[in-house]
């Protein structure tokens, strides 16, 4: 499908081994699936306007440093300190901006096919040239933390400076932790060919390998999907072949994992990091004790979520213990159908209408302005994200739509992200980001929404326990499983710091604690052990994960007091999510009654999980 302006159609290309008409007749009962204008950012990999801005980047940054470099100091002490500074900020924002934009452009692209190579120079250059420029900025927040407390205080209270405050004291935090300048330069120049390679190395590794199913030549995202196929003998085979894949390969993704793991401890030593996670607990913005509070409370619960869910499941099946490739599988005897896209576009509207008519209009233009890419393709990179690209442009959502129910849940997912991400714009390039310990609130909210508005609607008993155990599912998923992870991130980046981890130890440590999370109902057979090495999470954003189980709990929390009908949720909804990173998350949740301090707090959001399992165990009972 050709771009409004002047971008280069992408190429679709079929599966080996899948014919035109198979793949014709799949496509038809999907209906149409949009893919992206990225013209908003630039018409193409040749557009001249990319070119000129990449060059006005390059300058500006020179400008910039030749400018202030060596002088804040010097600015900060004067009768003007607020008006002086400020004038700097808003001079780097605008380059954060131009930096990003050029980014996220060169990002979409190489995602939309890493296996194109060029797509992945273009990627790969564009990177290369960003760093060297971005060095030159270094400096600034560097100088910026040396300038002493009081007389940074003072040129906030008032004038212009007081508006990019809250980034300001967010930058404060980081100052233990920061280098000096010509360290901190060296770091960002080597990223190139330390982390950001290895990162580069993983996805194409990803997107390059096939699994056959049935016959046909398979990317990875189409054969996940198999393991929600309501065939047992299809799951069983796409299951099979994932673990044969990746064990070819695993001798690559342990010497990423190892690699990675490893650059991160030097990192850590050098910032004066304790503990393998502070780091990402700082970007976050969250007390570490919040987060530990979180696992301990999620790791208690496990009996009686995954345990108990499972073991109900796999009494559905007439099973003691269902084998690995079936926890995700449709439950026997529920009609299973294809849904278009176009009934996966109204349901979710529709649910966020219901909300807010302001959701659902700003959530519209992501199907009306194609800010979606929605096609499975080989080389597309798997899963869903929405890229909040720069305030200057708008968001994008990239999905692998193939007809599931999970896969609206996913396309309500994105689009939280995309309205959050949209609210958060006007903040600027500095404020507009949201710290984790939020990013996944309007996300899992507009699933929330989208799946009460359906089961509400279902008066079927079957098709309702079908709805309801696929939502415990999706929030064992978030909560259960992505503790685990957390668990598993934490085995092995402490086991590393003691040397370099064999392929055998790392699936040891995967199978350990997913044995622990799942329970006696899920059967690890032999060929599960290597499934830790496509979990893209675990390479580029290390303890990323703990995240979603944060935001599905606090969602729980915030959901029950929307349930309430308490008169301002909507309008205080809104400010939650229009603030972006201009406050901290406790400030944000107070307005609604909520402490995720407090100790009980995260029984809250688990209980609800734990609520829909006793529904599903009275459904049960009276079948």
């Amino acid at each position: 499908m050709m771009p409004s302006h002047t971008a280069s159609p992408v190429t679709v290309r079929l599966p080996e081994g899948v014919s035109a008409a198979r793949a014709a007749a799949k496509a038809a009962d999907l209906g149409h699936l949009p893919e992206w204008d990225l013209s908003d950012l630039y018409a193409g990999l040749d557009d001249p306007n990319f070119a000129a801005d990449m060059a006005r980047a390059e300058e500006e940054c020179r400008r910039f440093s030749e400018t202030y470099a060596g002088r804040i100091g010097e600015i900060a002490g004067r009768a003007d300190a607020s008006s002086g500074l400020a004038e700097a900020v808003r001079a780097y924002e605008g380059i954060e901006d131009l930096l990003g934009k050029l980014m996220s452009f060169a990002g979409l692209v190489y995602s939309g096919d890493t296996t194109d190579e060029a797509r992945a120079k273009f990627y790969g250059d564009t990177r290369e040239r960003l760093t060297s420029a971005s060095a030159d900025l270094l400096f600034f927040a560097l100088e910026l933390n040396r300038v002493e407390n009081g007389v940074m205080n003072a040129a906030m209270e008032a004038g212009p400076l007081a508006h990019y405050a809250p980034w300001i004291e967010d930058l404060r935090r980081e100052k233990p932790h920061q280098l000096d300048d010509r360290t901190e330069k060296l770091f960002l120049e080597k990223s190139v060919t330390s982390n950001a390679a290895w990162d580069r190395l993983f996805n194409e590794t990803i997107a390059s390998l096939r699994f056959t199913v049935q016959g046909e030549e398979l990317p990875l995202e189409p054969t996940l999907n198999k393991l929600q196929d309501p065939d047992g003998t299809v799951r069983k085979e796409a299951a099979g072949a994932v673990s044969t894949v990746l064990r070819g390969h695993l001798r690559v993704f342990t010497l990423i994992t190892n690699t990675l793991a490893k650059d991160k401890e030097i990192s850590d030593r050098w910032r004066g990091f304790k503990d393998v996670a502070d780091a990402r607990h700082l970007a976050n913005r969250v007390e570490p004790e919040v987060v530990e509070a979180l696992v301990d409370a999620v790791r208690a619960a496990y009996p009686r979520l995954s345990h108990r869910y499972y073991k109900l499941k796999a009494k559905w099946f007439g099973q003691e213990a269902l084998p690995y490739w079936d926890r995700n599988a449709p439950l026997p005897k529920v009609e299973q159908r294809t849904i278009p896209w176009s009934e996966a576009r109204d349901t979710v509207l529709s649910a966020y209408d219901a909300f807010s008519p302001k959701m659902a209009g700003i959530a519209r233009r992501f199907f009306d302005d194609r800010w979606i890419d929605a096609p499975t393709r080989p080389g597309k990179a798997p899963g869903a994200f929405a890229h909040p690209t720069v305030p200057s442009v708008h968001p994008y959502v990239l999905v692998n739509y193939q007809g599931k129910p999970r896969d609206v849940m996913t396309l309500a997912h994105e689009l939280g992200h995309g309205v959050h991400q949209v609210l958060a714009g006007p903040n600027g390039a500095l404020m507009a980001p949201t710290p984790l310990t939020l990013a996944e609130t309007a996300s899992v909210f507009g699933e929330m929404l989208t799946f009460r508005k359906l089961l509400g609607a279902t008066t079927d008993t079957t098709q309702r326990r079908a709805m309801l155990a696929a939502k415990v599912e999706d929030m064992i998923n978030t909560v259960v499983r992505q503790i685990a992870f957390y668990s598993f991130e934490r085995k092995v980046h402490l086991a590393r710091a003691k040397g370099e981890l064999t392929t055998d130890q790392i699936n040891a440590l995967w199978l350990s604690v997913q044995a622990e999370s799942l329970g006696p109902a899920i059967t690890l057979d032999a060929g599960y052990e290597p499934f830790w090495a496509y979990i893209p999470h675990f390479i580029h954003s290390p303890f990323y994960v703990y995240a979603y189980a944060f935001g599905d709990c606090l969602v729980n929390s915030l959901y029950g007091v929307y349930a309430q009908a308490e008169d301002g949720f909507v309008d205080r909804y809104f400010a939650l999510l229009s603030a972006g990173g201009s406050k901290p998350y406790g400030e944000l949740l107070a307005p609604f009654g909520l402490d995720a301090k407090d100790p009980g707090f995260w029984q809250i959001g688990l209980g609800m999980i734990e609520g829909m399992i006793v529904e599903l165990e009275g459904m049960e009972a009276e079948a």
